[in-house]
């Protein structure tokens, strides 16, 4: 019976696509010997390739910068190597040695001024594909793409409040580079088009809006076709007249004051008196100043300010309320922290902007978006999509929000809303029942490339046993399982309506969240060359057997459903219940949280299918899928959080089966001691199961044991190990290094980029070690600490201003020494270094909160001024209206053109009707795209444009920036 296979995990981070835009005015030889000229052409030719490895196309953007139309246009240019021409297309191209020349067509002959063309051609090469250093339109020498137009919005201010029905003004600036005019600006609210302004000052009177949050900006053009968005704004528009309140949070230290702002949201016919009382909360907070206020019909916008005192001694929450006869009430909930509190109020600073609606963060039924901006391509293909990382990091964040303030119930809320959203529920995973825990899956072998794919299924190949199934259901009193699956299109743009409660496939009429897959073929596949699935495959869309025979070879396909977990996500999420089980202990309110802590301890007792190999079989000394031997019992457990584990089972009317699979590669990054320790000492979230505790106790040792084997001469941790070379059980190299059997791989799991490349592995382990380290004071962990520790700040470098840089990208080089528990090796010949730095402000968090956690514990103050040091760098140089960010340049975003790899023959279509097959790329399966506001930056790129530059608000990056101002206020300010 056919069984679904794994859908590989996600990529923490893309590597950077080589694109080349060089456009150099040197002196040109046409083709035909000698040099051109032709008088009045003033021109810009842009040259970018995707390059596949012994091919490429090559994009040749003509931009016309003078006065006066170009009628009928040559282009010429040469290689250096030995590129071969072999088809072009929006042009007639030729080439005669190393030079090349394209012509005109008739329907393009005609470049308008400020207008392009851009004609695109396949060529094949060996050796080196240096890009052409000049270009020439009818013989006259041509320059490069000038800077992208600058607009500002300034109407309306951040946060603004208005009365529904009320016009709304919307008005921008704009200026233009390198001589280039502003042609017009438009105004947008997310992806929808509302006004445009072709002449200064740019403004439009947005009509009639119906109650609710909003986000606005505005997207201006120049006269040369480039354009650029300013920084969006959210703002709120209210039922009816409203009393507005400013910020919604505000945190106020012990023996001092605070304040927040009061206004109307639209102008009264005759006085209004505003009372403003505490309603509720902490006594220690009251108003010492506008406890009254009266607004008139000239002041009504104007903001008035209420002063709130705390006492000296106090913490906790209170809530202020602001009222008048015929308005809607304004609420404020203010904190009290202590005196000295200054990091508890930055993160309740940037807690309030995560939170507010108007900035972006959540979906309408409070889901984390990956990113509030919706172009951008990382391990989520659209920035509206979401992970089970997003949710454990909202987990977290209100967690610590409870740790400041008291207040539980957005925890606990935190925790419902990924159980409703993201734990598949029994609808969604309907026939488990059938699930035999004597054969749990058939086999199929990983391989490299996206175009080995399908694997054939190989039911002749042992499987092991599954030894926990049983205990599980018995624990709990049900077959299903209790775990995230790792990606959700939370506005369900794929239109695959994969509705968490049962909805298989409902399409694109259904509102969202929408499960999705995309990773599943080789270690090679990057992002780019992903196919989106539904989780529920019932072959209404993608070809007639949906999309399964692109996975997975078989002689018949069963509808059927399927999930893969992310490990690293489920353990977050424990170690974040566990803070707040000890927190909440610490201010006597257990009670408040126990019930969401215990569920936790459910999901760990789940987690424990990532400890096991793939297929159950017997850890150590695999050579072959077939000599490899199936396991029985615990030992195919390797107990190590490995990359995913994965379950799915039937849909159709053919028959009940289901599969459950682990993994047998383990990346340190994944690890999470903290989590271990937490489910085998809080009695509040104890494993329900007969093997659960016993499991995660071994675990905590083994993990400790990985990082000591994996820590390289110089400091950083190298990659992890597997029990399955190449992903089907072959033959390691001779001399490869192993721990418990297990064959070191530097780069385990996926190869584009490799998996211990970016630094943010380093420091998202490190930190759940630094905090594991601060609770308990275990020597092992110390020890891996504190050469770490030296390593990473020996890398870092914090300027005077407070910038600073952070090791970005690593290169490895050797190998650990085999695994002696009882005489570690001393790793003397594997070697790390940093290849690139950057400042990368959500990495820099936990960094941040690694040393913070290391210097409590340790008393190392070095670690903790260095801590604090990229913590003040980031508050005082990196904020923005919606958080903390910095501007990033992405040229791998030349890979939207990266062609998709899809078998000769092989057709099917997307649910907008996208086709899929064998020529399709990135973009063609994601034509969405071309409507995203941003789309225009990136289409400008691809036709031979300037890099982009985005500013993006990633959920999990903000979260941890909050978080690690929380942690330094905890940990040293109390």
């Amino acid at each position: 019976m056919p069984r679904g296979r794994p859908f590989k995990r996600r990529l923490r981070r893309l590597v950077t696509a080589l694109a080349a835009a060089l456009a150099v005015p040197l002196a040109m030889t046409a083709a035909g010997g000698t040099p051109a000229h032709a008088a009045g052409i003033q021109c810009s030719v842009d040259y970018t390739t995707n390059d596949w490895g012994g091919g490429f196309t090559a994009n040749a953007k003509i931009t016309n910068l003078g006065d006066t139309a170009i009628s009928g246009w040559t282009l010429t240019y040469s290689y250096a190597g030995n590129q071969t021409l072999q088809s072009g297309w929006n042009g007639d191209w030729s080439q005669s040695g190393k030079n090349v020349t394209v012509k005109s067509l008739d329907w393009n002959k005609t470049i308008a001024a400020g207008g392009n063309v851009t004609p695109s051609a396949n060529f094949g090469y060996s050796g080196t594909n240096t890009a052409p250093t000049a270009f020439a339109v009818n013989g006259t020498v041509c320059g490069g793409a000038h800077q992208p137009p600058l607009p500002v919005l300034t109407s309306p201010a951040a946060g603004a409040t208005y009365t529904a029905g009320a016009d709304i003004p919307l008005a921008a600036t704009a200026v233009a580079a390198d001589g280039a005019t502003i042609s017009k600006v438009e105004f947008y609210s997310d992806d929808v088009l509302l006004g445009t302004d072709t002449t200064a000052p740019y403004t439009f009177d947005w009509p009639s809006l119906t109650a609710g949050d909003y986000s606005v900006y505005a997207k201006a053009y120049d006269s040369l076709g480039a354009s650029g968005e300013s920084t969006p704004v959210g703002l709120h528009v209210v039922a009816g007249p409203s009393i507005v309140a400013t910020p919604a949070q505000v945190s106020v230290q012990q023996g001092g004051t605070g304040t927040f702002a009061v206004q109307l949201s639209s102008a009264p016919t005759s006085a209004v008196t505003v009372a403003v009382a505490r309603t509720a909360g902490n006594t220690g907070l009251s108003v010492s100043s506008g406890a009254s206020l009266t607004f008139t019909p000239s002041n009504w916008s104007t903001a008035q300010h209420v002063t709130l005192a705390a006492d000296a001694g106090g913490t906790g929450q209170a809530t202020f309320t602001a009222t008048a006869a015929g308005y809607l009430k304004a609420t404020v909930t203010a904190t009290e922290i202590g005196a000295t509190s200054d990091y508890d109020a930055r993160f309740l600073s940037l807690y309030g902007k995560i939170t507010d609606p108007a900035d972006g963060y959540f979906s309408p039924q409070g889901i984390p978006y990956h990113s509030v901006e919706t172009l951008i391509v990382e391990a989520p293909d659209y920035g509206h999509e979401t992970t089970s990382e997003a949710y454990s990091y909202m987990i977290w964040l209100q967690a610590m929000y409870g740790q400041v303030t008291q207040d539980w119930s957005k925890f606990n809320a935190a925790w419902a809303t990924m159980e409703k959203y993201m734990i598949p529920t029994h609808a969604d995973q309907p026939t488990n029942s059938f699930y035999n825990a004597a054969s749990p899956a058939t086999y199929a072998p990983e391989h490299d490339l996206p175009s080995d794919y399908p694997s054939k299924l190989d039911g002749s190949v042992p499987v092991g046993q599954d030894p926990i199934a049983g205990e599980l259901k018995s624990a709990y009193g049900t077959d299903d399982i209790y775990g995230m699956h790792w990606l959700e299109d939370v506005d369900n743009v794929y239109g695959y309506g994969d509705t968490p409660g049962g909805g298989c496939e409902a399409g694109p009429t259904a509102s969202g969240p929408s499960y999705i897959n995309t990773f599943q073929r080789g270690s090679q596949e990057s992002v780019w060359e992903t196919v989106p699935q539904p989780t529920c495959d019932d072959f209404k869309y993608g070809g007639k057997n949906g999309y399964l025979d692109l996975f997975t070879g078989d002689s018949s396909y069963s509808t059927q459903w399927k999930y893969t977990d992310a490990p690293d996500a489920d353990a977050r999420a424990i170690q974040a219940a566990y803070w707040a089980d000890t927190w909440a202990q610490e201010q006597g309110k257990e009670a408040d949280v126990k019930a969401t802590v215990a569920k936790a301890g459910e999901m760990g007792d789940y987690l424990r299918y990532s400890f096991f190999d793939k297929y159950f079989k017997k850890i150590g000394n695999c050579t072959s899928p077939t000599s490899c031997p199936a396991g029985s019992g615990k030992n195919s457990e390797h107990y190590l959080l490995s990359w995913y584990y994965a379950w799915g089972g039937s849909t159709g009317s053919g028959g009940g089966w289901a599969w459950r699979i682990g993994d047998g590669a383990s990346h340190f990054g994944y690890q999470n001691p903290l989590a271990a320790y937490a489910l085998t000492t809080d009695p509040n979230m104890a494993p329900k199961s007969a093997t659960g505790k016993q499991d995660w106790t071994t675990s905590l040792g083994r993990q400790l044991e990985f990082y000591q084997w994996l820590q390289s001469d110089e400091g950083a941790i190298a990659g992890g190990a597997t029990n399955s070379w190449d992903g089907a059980y072959a033959q390691p190299p001779a001399g490869t290094p192993t721990f418990y059997g297990m064959a070191y791989d530097w780069e385990p799991v996926y190869h584009d980029p490799p998996s211990n490349q970016w630094f943010g592995m380093q420091a998202w382990s490190m930190e759940r070690v630094a905090e594991y380290y601060q609770q308990t004071g275990d020597a092992r962990a110390k020890a891996v600490l504190a050469k770490w520790v030296g390593w990473a700040m020996s890398q870092t470098t914090i300027k005077a201003d407070g910038t600073f840089s952070i090791p970005s990208d690593l290169a490895w080089s050797g190998a650990p020494d085999t695994w002696d528990p009882s005489k570690p090796g001393s790793n003397a010949g594997l070697h790390v270094t940093v290849t690139s730095y950057g400042n990368d402000l959500g990495v820099t968090a936990a960094y941040a909160k690694t040393l913070a956690y290391y210097a409590a514990k340790s008393g190392d103050t070095a670690a903790q001024a260095e801590s604090k040091a990229l913590l003040d760098g980031m508050w005082n140089n990196y904020q923005d209206p919606l958080g903390i960010a910095a501007p990033e340049t992405r040229a791998d975003y030349s890979r939207f053109s990266d062609p998709v790899y899809v078998p000769s023959g092989w057709t099917g279509t997307m649910p907008n009707g996208d086709k899929i097959d064998s020529s399709s790329t990135f973009l063609e399966l994601r034509s969405f795209y071309k409507n995203d506001p941003n789309w225009s930056k990136v289409a400008d790129y691809l036709n031979g444009g300037a890099v982009p530059t985005f500013t993006y608000h990633r959920f999990w990056a903000e979260a941890d920036i909050a978080m690690a101002m929380g942690t330094y206020a905890l940990l040293f300010e109390e």
